[in-house]
């Protein structure tokens, strides 16, 4: 699957909150604990969400061991790549997320407009309305 996504932010904001527990939870409206370390932990949606990170290029690209907490034990992690990237006002994320069990395709990719990309633009929103 894959996904493009632009935001009145830059790349590097976008990153942050991904990566930052406390941004990342008020911008999903979820409890989320995201280590910034290569091989740590990760839960997003209050324990919904868990993996560990397999590569972190600050500021560019995040690569997750990603699985929801529904599927089955025999399916294996799926992998989520992100990439952050200048975009015309602001800043893209480009997602492919791989290998996640056909049962559960539908749901998440209708999953991340619905739990990140309109939660994270009324954030962002909120945010420059504040500055």
């Amino acid at each position: 699957m894959q996904q493009s996504v632009v935001f009145q932010a830059s790349p590097a904001e976008l990153f942050e909150i991904y990566m930052d527990s406390k941004k990342h939870s008020a911008a999903t409206g979820s409890p989320a604990k995201i280590s910034r370390k290569v091989g740590g932990r990760f839960t997003a949606f209050d324990g919904m969400l868990r993996g560990k990170n397999l590569a972190i290029l600050p500021q560019r690209m995040i690569v997750q061991a990603w699985r929801a907490a529904h599927w089955k034990k025999a399916d294996p992690d799926s992998i989520l790549i992100l990439w952050f990237r200048k975009a015309p006002g602001g800043g893209c994320i480009d997602l492919v997320h791989a290998g996640v069990p056909p049962y559960d395709h539908r749901g998440v990719r209708a999953g991340r407009p619905k739990y990140y990309w309109k939660p994270w633009k009324a954030y962002l929103a909120q945010r420059r309305g504040k500055s």
